[in-house]
Order: C-alpha cells, then structure tokens, then sequence
C-alpha cells in the first residue's frame, strides 16, 4: 500500500479566542485522521508559553498583532517556507493572504507540489471599510490588485461562497473554485438545547433570546444589533458570545459572554436561544449562522456576500436588505410571527445538506485532482476515480442527508 497523501494547512487565523477558520481546520485534521489515505498536519502560530490543541502541528514563528483579539502575525516569508519545507507535504493550503501565502508559494516550488489558497476573507471589502471615507476606493483597488498578484501563484484558488467566487473572478484570477464549509450535524443538533442555560442567565421561557456567535470586529456590526434590540424592548435579549476589539455596548438587553471553547457548549447556547443574529456585511460564508440553523435555530441574517446564500428561500433565516438598526428590529419581530416550527425544521434541512461529511469528500477530490495533476500520476488518478466513487463514501453522504 502506497505511503498516504501529506496535506499541510497553514494559516495566521488562528487565536486563542478561536474563530471559523480554526474550526474548519481542525474539524478537518478529525475527518482526514480517520482516512487512511491521508496525513494532516497544521501550521499555525502558536502564543509563546501557551499549549495549543493537539491539531495544530507546527507553529509559524510570529509576533503578535495589536488589537486584533489574540492573533498573530507571521512576518519572515523564509521561515515560514522553511516550516513547510520540513513538512514535507504532498500539496499545501494557505488559509490568508498575507506572508503565509508567499511562503507556502515559495515551499510549493521549493518541493515541487502543488499549493491551493482558501479564500476565507474578503480583503478588497475589508480595505475599503477600514480606510478613511475619501480613501477608501483607492485602499480598494490596492487590495485587488495585491490579491490578483498573490492568488494568481497558486494551482487552484477555493472561495466558500459563490459570491467570493464571482469576486475573485472579477479580479481577475482564473483557477477559482466554489467549495462551500460545513457544520457537524451530531454537535450542532436540536437535542443541544438545554432550558437550565437560559435559567442559569436569569431568562425564563417567556424571553425572546437572541444570539450572535463569533468575533467581535467592526465588519460585523454588532452596534447594529445592539441598537435593533433596544428598539425592540420587552420581552427580547441579545446574546454576544466571543471575543475580540469591537464588542458591542452592554446594557440590560445586550449581554456579552465569553469566547466558548468547546463545540458541545457552543451548540447548547445556540440551541438554547430562539434566534441566532449577523448583521455583518463581510461574511466570506457565515459559519456560526450555519451552525445555529443545525441547532434548528431560525436565523435573521444580513443580506449580503455568504450570509444571503444562506438565507435562500426556504432555509429557515430571513436576510435582512438594509444594515439599519430598524430593518433588523422589523425582521426579527417578522420571524417571531411566523411558524416557529416550520422554521425550525427548515434551519435544520439546510444545514443537514451541509453536513461535514458532505462537504469534505468534495474538498479532497480538489487536493487529489492538483497532486494528480502535477505529478502526472495515472496509477493515483485511478485511484482517486476509486475513491470518490466509493460506496462507504456514498453511504455517509446520505446517512447525513438523512439525520
């Protein structure tokens, strides 16, 4: 039997206060631990003094970046490539644009192997949010065209979104596919909800409990939220779980609770609310949302990028046109009239199509086509038809349709 394939993650998305990008890695490294046929390993930084998870397998020398919610910034482009080189993979994903990128360019050449890029941050948006009013096109357009330069190096660019697919596109980078995240329906489940975590805060049945989940950055506009249910009142609490720069401001209504390490205790929170609330307008996908809908917790999500994809007709979750205090006000109170039940079942439907075990089958047939590819390897390209037809393979993917 031939020696399994070696994928080397590596990204700067990766703090203590956690983050999707960590999720999907190591939900990953568990899915790819249980197939013979591959070897994970995971480059990240790693906070000096601190023991990181298990997963993440080699830390990226680093310094950290201020006001940022714990990350770090990764700055020798030849000590990151050297990380990599001593690897060894077969073929390399770079989770960030930024001195990542470049040293796992420079590790893929230096190795001969291919190199993927997931695009999970929009950074052409991000440039013209943060920059001043009367910059920000130009800070726009420096951003594409630092994105077509560095993108356009790798073998295939994945985006988890059509719209960040179409993007990328526009700026002019050709090898692009869509290859959307997942959600573990087991976790994220209707059976997480537990009444003792909304009696432990104080909140009896009656209370319409609202929940955001992630980091608290300013693309996300929890001030947003924060003002929607002040205009809302009684009987309605919005719930901030994470951490990061921009929390949004506290009051009777609006409660912040910390960063949740563990997946089981995150689900019982999502589970446990009556809504789960994103106004951001930068979503690349929307992993939280997509988790709560496994949760069977009906969404009132913003109208843009990844989010509005998830609020396709049917889904469970009302996308919201306008970033207004007001428009999220009148959606939530239009969901809250609506079919509580009906909801429910709708949030879980769509996020049971998304199941990991869906999803990931589809992402290694991309790592196996760009090895393939390059190594000009017919014996692996029959071996990859063989296990992408797999029957156990087609098994999982409907027992998942079917919880």
């Amino acid at each position: 039997m031939s020696d399994p394939l070696h994928l080397v993650d590596a990204t700067m998305f990766w703090s203590p206060t956690g983050g999707g990008v960590r999720r999907y890695l190591q939900t990953k490294h568990a899915w790819l631990a249980r197939d013979a046929l591959w070897r994970h390993s995971i480059a990240v930084p790693r906070v000096a003094g601190r023991r990181d998870v298990a997963a993440a397998t080699a830390p990226l020398p680093s310094v950290p970046l201020p006001w940022s919610g714990g990350y770090r910034l990764p700055l020798r482009r030849s000590a990151i490539a050297r990380v990599l080189v001593d690897l060894a993979p077969d073929i390399i994903e770079a989770g960030d644009p930024y001195r990542v990128a470049w040293g796992a360019l420079d590790a893929s050449r230096a190795l001969g192997v291919p190199a993927l890029a997931y695009c999970h941050s929009n950074i052409v948006a991000l440039a013209r949010l943060a920059a001043p009013r009367r910059f920000a096109a130009a800070a726009a357009r420096a951003a594409e065209r630092y994105a077509r330069h560095v993108y356009r190096g790798f073998d295939l660019v994945l985006a988890p979104s059509r719209s960040m697919a179409s993007a990328l596109q526009e700026w002019g980078i050709a090898r692009v596919a869509c290859q959307p995240l997942g959600v573990d329906t087991a976790v994220f489940h209707p059976r997480a909800r537990d009444r003792s975590w909304r009696e432990r805060h104080g909140w009896s049945e009656r209370t319409r409990v609202l929940v955001y989940a992630g980091r608290f950055a300013a693309e996300k506009h929890l001030d947003v939220l924060a003002a929607a249910v002040e205009r809302l009142g009684d009987p309605y609490v919005l719930v901030a779980i994470g951490a990061g720069p921009a929390a949004p401001p506290t009051s009777a209504r609006v409660i912040v609770l910390p960063f949740l390490t563990s997946a089981a205790e995150l689900a019982t929170a999502l589970a446990s609310a009556d809504a789960f609330v994103h106004a951001g307008d930068q979503e690349t996908f929307g992993l939280s949302a997509l988790e709560a809908m496994a949760c069977g917790t009906p969404a009132v999500l913003r109208a843009c990028a990844g989010l509005a994809e998830l609020a396709d007709g049917g889904s469970g979750a009302l996308a919201v046109p306008s970033a207004s205090p007001g428009a999220f006000a009148e959606a939530v109170a239009a969901l809250f009239a609506g079919d509580r039940g009906e909801q429910s079942r709708a949030a879980r439907r769509r996020a049971e199509a998304s199941d990991w075990n869906v999803v990931f089958p589809n992402l290694v047939g991309h790592y196996r086509r760009l090895v393939c590819a390059r190594r000009g390897d017919a014996v692996a390209e029959a071996r990859d038809a063989a296990v992408t037809r797999a029957p156990e393979q087609e098994a999982m993917r409907q027992e998942a349709m079917r919880r």
